[in-house]
């Protein structure tokens, strides 16, 4: 059975396929290996794909694009207003805050949330890997940007559930993107780590990751993003300029159509890839508005003096990833510049500047985050061989926790459960002294690191009720655990307390102190080697400490926890759905 490796673009869908002879993209119906990552509602039918987007200048308010943008934002966010603009389909605030959106199927007025189309395309893309690869598909890796929240990667999990998908692991894109890079290469040294920078200007967003490699290993040392720029600011950057030229010479006004904005946005990306390769370019497209036909013209030099500002933006992740993880730029032995994005000779020359290096373009640059995702599917499956190699990514976001209405919990420094940069996936324990119900809110805890707009809370956890009876000097144990994709939850909740003149072994008794005292350290190796069900390890001690006895003995009772994801859909809520 062949396991997938999937890239959800905001412009494009590419789907990798984990073969016996290796890797390969698999080709849509039009045999071609990336898809528009659009959803179109016709009279009779949905299209996905291409045909959804040949669709988009005659149906525009049915025809659904750049979901990724919306998955798990706030109405009312300011980005997204901003997104909402240039959007010909009709949206609006949901009751939960976030967004609806409203379109015309069948006859019939629909409305559907992100995660409901998100779900459509993730069942288009399985039925086309099936139709190519001739048997059922399940078992996927989907990458995601580093931006992402905890809420938007449940929503992403939760939409490749409903497409019948088993997603076993969210993979940030640049991790992908290094893991399809460092697993191949033989020349890592043994001396010491190799640095490189991976730098992937998307449609509509920029992430930077700096990854040592070493001889079977790598590590992501550091995340950094701008989740609001990306290739179609640069567009814009064109679309703005000819807009306001054909109003001058033309006296059309391109905003007051949806067509014609389609159309020009359209001609606009164009004329940045010719200008990619070319000094210079022409602009010219038949009937855009009113039966005029319009013409322009602009040069590489123009266009990049009207992206000035957003160059200066392409440099600030990159800058910021240097410096969070304290490494030189000399030190960068290899800059991977990879997106759709990254073909603009302008972003060349401001990385060249930063990284004291020419960027290397070794990478294909629209499915190396497809590949690298099927790669690590492959690491997962039993069905396949692979050599072995360890991934082990970083936290983008700091990651705090607190007991609600009761202040910090003294055993985290500034309450910082998982700080930034902190493996994943990883567990930590903590110790409380608790006798009654109470509540642990899960939240980022720096709210410079998080893109404008988004909010800081994460999950509230109600721990309780307590078991009758139970010792006073009793405490719980809570396991936080920071999973694959890069969630956070609380995985367990234990009351122990000591019990007086029960018959216990002396071993017991002795064990019992000892595990207590080490697992006390919520951080500590030794604490997470325990097993979760129960102190069921055992440890050698000499015969004469197993003579019975009246003594103490630790006893440990299992607490219900009930996690309320903030935003997030109950799981009878989410049937229902």
């Amino acid at each position: 059975m062949s396991v997938l490796g999937f890239d959800i673009g905001n412009e494009n869908c590419v789907i990798a396929a984990v073969k016996q002879r290796g890797i390969d993209v698999l080709l849509n119906e039009e045999s071609k290996r990336e898809t528009p990552t659009v959803v179109s509602f016709g009279e009779k039918q949905r299209l996905f794909g291409s045909a959804g987007a040949a669709s988009a200048t005659m149906n525009p308010t049915s025809t659904i694009s750049q979901v990724k943008r919306l998955i798990g934002r706030r109405f009312d966010n300011p980005n997204v207003q901003e997104d909402l603009k240039s959007f010909p389909f009709v949206t609006s605030e949901g009751p939960d805050g976030f967004i609806l959106i409203h379109l015309q199927y069948l006859g019939e007025r629909h409305t559907f949330t992100p995660v409901q189309l998100l779900a459509m395309l993730f069942s288009y893309l399985k039925q086309t890997a099936e139709n190519n690869l001739e048997t059922a598909v399940k078992d996927c890796v989907i990458g995601i940007p580093s931006y992402f929240t905890d809420l938007q990667r449940r929503l992403y999990l939760d939409a490749a559930n409903i497409a019948g998908l088993n997603p076993l692991r969210l993979l940030h894109d640049c991790t992908a993107t290094a893991l399809g890079y460092g697993i191949y290469k033989t020349e890592f040294s043994n001396k010491g780590p190799s640095y490189a920078a991976f730098v992937d200007i998307g449609h509509s967003d920029t992430q930077v990751a700096v990854v040592s490699f070493e001889p079977g290993h790598m590590k992501v040392l550091s995340h950094a993003f701008d989740g609001n720029l990306g290739a179609r600011d640069f567009d814009e950057v064109l679309f703005r300029h000819f807009a306001s030229h054909f109003k001058q010479q033309y006296n059309i006004d391109v905003y007051s159509s949806r067509r014609a904005c389609i159309r020009l946005r359209a001609a606009c990306e164009k004329l940045k890839k010719v200008l990619s390769a070319n000094p210079e370019a022409p602009l010219n497209i038949e009937c855009l508005m009113d039966e005029k036909d319009v013409k322009g013209f602009i040069t590489r030099d123009e266009f990049e003096k009207l992206s000035s500002t957003l160059l200066e933006g392409i440099a600030k992740p990159c800058q910021k990833a240097l410096k969070d993880v304290g490494v030189a730029a000399e030190q960068i032995q290899s800059v991977e510049l990879v997106g759709s994005g990254s073909r603009i000779p302008a972003i060349t020359r401001v990385l060249a500047n930063i990284f004291r290096r020419e960027p290397s373009r070794k990478l294909n640059a629209s499915e190396c985050v497809a590949r690298g995702c099927a790669l690590q599917c492959a690491m997962f499956s039993p069905n396949f061989r692979v050599k072995d190699y360890e991934v082990e990514d970083s936290l983008p976001l700091s990651i705090g926790l607190c007991l609600r209405d009761n202040g910090p919990i003294n055993a985290l420094p500034n309450d910082v459960l998982f700080p930034k940069g902190h493996p994943i996936p990883s567990e930590k324990l903590l110790k409380m002294h608790k006798s009654s119900d109470f509540q642990l809110e899960a939240f980022y805890a720096d709210e410079n690191e998080l893109p404008p707009g988004v909010s800081p809370k994460i999950s509230i956890a109600e721990i309780g009720p307590f078991p009758v009876g139970h010792a006073e000097n009793a405490f719980v144990k809570v396991k936080a655990r920071l999973t694959l994709h890069g969630t956070v939850t609380l995985a367990s909740a234990f009351l122990i307390g000591t019990y007086v003149d029960e018959p216990v072994s002396r071993s017991t008794a002795d064990m019992s102190s000892e595990r207590m005292e080490a697992e006390s350290n919520y951080g500590s190796p030794d604490a997470e080697s325990y097993a979760e069900d129960g102190y069921t390890a055992r440890k050698q001690v000499p015969a004469s400490y197993s003579n019975n006895r009246k003594g103490r003995a630790m006893n440990r009772l299992q607490i219900p926890i009930k996690e309320i994801i903030c935003g997030h859909l109950s799981e009878a809520e989410f049937f229902q759905s």
